[in-house]
């Protein structure tokens, strides 16, 4: 996800701070919920750096996260909600530049799914764990009155250990950096929003989700410097690089000829009036780099299947006003805003 706490909120924040919970919330609403409610009460040096887990000191030194999901449906093509939960805990552990080592998981189960699809969750979340090399160490389960829970909701945690040197935030970035994606863009949304609207392709839009564990450590390991990385997840690339724009207080300037998305997947945008950029991932992410490194650093992602189509997308430069801004194929620069809400509910 993209920040270290995260509640969906569909509607902004009143002069009588009139605050309604409920799914479908994101973008800019999520983002002035967190700022005016949650950061305040629970600031802390860890929640104020602002990443997708918390990174604590000590012998090892840890990195800690939590999410929950929501999904519907609860099977889609390229996954289902047990290989998200696991993917997208192992992720931000990453993003943190940790080595995923333990996970908690929680079901809540509503009252009358079917046995066999709780079964088939399980299993899924057996595989992507031993996929990711972690291991599920605890958990628990509740059951909610029929109609209360929509199937089935999955909550986990993780922990993993940080075992290198490097401040890896979005503080860490630096004019001149290098920005890099892992991949194209808008797969796994446009993936959920094909199958919950029944909606027909010439090819079937597979969902990327998968872990990014062994790409980030491949990095590490052969001396990367590597400023910032973040998963692609709810708000896609583009919320995902204003947030970190706002962060460290930089211009950050990208090509939309650079950025991939497959054909299938612009065509249901246009079809449906999204943009790809706004998109949901669940195995994709930026990463900042040096410019000197960045040539080096692209050869390593692509080593890894799951970042076979990195590329370099833009640069970091300095600028009076944080922002993100696009150039599009006829040379024309656009300012990317963060969306007032998420243009897919229940996607992750």
């Amino acid at each position: 996800m993209a920040e270290s706490f995260a509640i969906a909120c569909p509607a902004p924040i009143g002069s009588r701070e009139r605050v309604v919970l409920a799914h479908g919330g994101g973008g800019r609403m999520m983002h002035q919920l967190l700022e005016q409610v949650v950061f305040p009460a629970f600031s802390s040096a860890q929640l104020d750096c602002r990443h997708d887990g918390a990174v604590l000191s000590g012998a090892p030194k840890l990195a800690f996260t939590t999410d929950s999901y929501v999904v519907h449906p609860l099977f889609f093509p390229g996954g289902d909600i047990g290989s998200l939960a696991i993917n997208g805990t192992v992720n931000d552990l990453a993003m943190c530049g940790a080595r995923p080592q333990w996970l908690s998981v929680a079901f809540i189960i509503e009252e009358g799914l079917p046995l066999e699809t709780l079964r088939a969750v399980v299993e899924s979340m057996h595989r992507s764990a031993a996929l990711a090399g972690v291991s599920i160490v605890t958990g628990d389960t509740k059951v909610v009155d029929r109609g209360k829970g929509d199937g089935l909701f999955v909550n986990t945690a993780g922990i993993g250990t940080v075992e290198h040197g490097q401040q890896i935030s979005p503080a860490a970035v630096r004019p001149g950096d290098a920005v890099l994606v892992s991949g194209d863009v808008g797969r796994h949304g446009a993936a959920i929003l094909a199958v919950r609207e029944g909606v027909e392709f010439e090819s079937t839009i597979e969902s990327d989700c998968g872990p990014l564990v062994q790409p980030v450590l491949s990095l590490i390991e052969a001396g990367i410097e590597v400023h910032c990385l973040r998963d692609l997840t709810r708000g896609g690339l583009a919320t995902s690089l204003i947030e970190i724009a706002e962060q460290s207080g930089l211009h950050i300037k990208i090509d939309d000829e650079l950025i991939g998305v497959e054909q299938n997947v612009r065509g249901a945008c246009e079809l449906l009036g999204l943009d790809p950029l706004f998109l949901a991932n669940e195995g994709r992410m930026v990463v900042f780099v040096p410019e000197a490194q960045a040539a080096r650093a692209l050869e390593i992602l692509r080593q890894h299947a799951i970042c076979a189509g990195a590329q370099r997308i833009g640069r970091v430069c300095e600028d009076s006003i944080p922002m993100v801004t696009a150039r599009s194929s006829i040379g024309t620069q656009r300012i990317l805003d963060m969306q007032s809400g998420e243009q897919l509910p229940r996607i992750c």
